[in-house]
């Protein structure tokens, strides 16, 4: 009972050599707090404002990252072999128990990079294909080819990617298509979709595309009586 007793697991690899043999998809998420969208905006415009918050203040009212969507994206990026980059300052704890609930026992597929800032973050890969997913771009994300390597970026929940590192990659900033009131799609559910498209642009590389049922086998002759 709940034995797979048709499956044929000699010619299945490991995850780590999986991850080895098809092309490298990375997802990256940034966590500073952006200055968009009313979020921090000086009285002046939408310069970026010097003035510190109190540290207290920003986690109890403004990081609404929930850990429990990092968890979830994390999931996805197990499941799928990418890459998973988180850029900091976090408003939760990498050990927080809602982050580990939605990634279950998925934690020891990941393969994670910390970053302290988004400045680290693009230092890093400047010569890198990067994309950034965001409701303010002028391109549609099925539009867009996406090279082995490539980078897939987001920002938080509540405020998105600093318009100010958008507008130096306007050519790079991609939008998933939804009707004009709704502000947008849950992060982990766009994370999701983009992550998707790549691999299927791709051709799935050394994904398993075919799965089994548990108690019977597909070839099974049916018998209704």
């Amino acid at each position: 009972m709940g034995k797979n007793r048709c499956a044929d697991n000699s010619n299945q690899t490991s995850y780590y050599d999986r991850k080895a043999a098809h092309c490298a998809l990375h997802f990256a998420q940034f966590h500073c707090l952006c200055c968009t969208d009313g979020v921090r905006r000086c009285a002046q415009g939408n310069s970026l404002c010097d003035r510190l918050m109190d540290p207290e203040q920003l986690k109890d009212d403004l990081c609404k990252d929930i850990a429990q969507n990092t968890g979830n994206i994390a999931r996805t990026c197990a499941c799928t072999g990418a890459r998973l980059h988180l850029v900091g300052p976090m408003g939760f704890s990498i050990d927080d128990k809602k982050l580990k609930r939605a990634g279950l026992d998925y934690w020891h597929y990941l393969d994670i990079t910390y970053y302290e800032n988004t400045q680290e973050f693009l230092e890093k890969h400047s010569d890198d294909s990067l994309f950034f997913f965001t409701t303010k771009g002028r391109k549609v994300y099925s539009e867009q080819s996406y090279p082995d390597n490539c980078y897939l970026i987001f920002g938080r929940e509540d405020a998105g990617i600093d318009e100010h590192i958008l507008l130096r990659h306007p050519d790079s900033c991609l939008r998933l298509p939804m009707i004009g009131p709704v502000r947008s799609l849950n992060l982990s559910n766009t994370v999701a979709i983009a992550v998707y498209e790549t691999l299927r642009q791709w051709g799935f590389p050394a994904l398993q595309n075919e799965g089994q049922l548990h108690q019977f086998c597909w070839d099974d002759p049916i018998s209704f009586d």
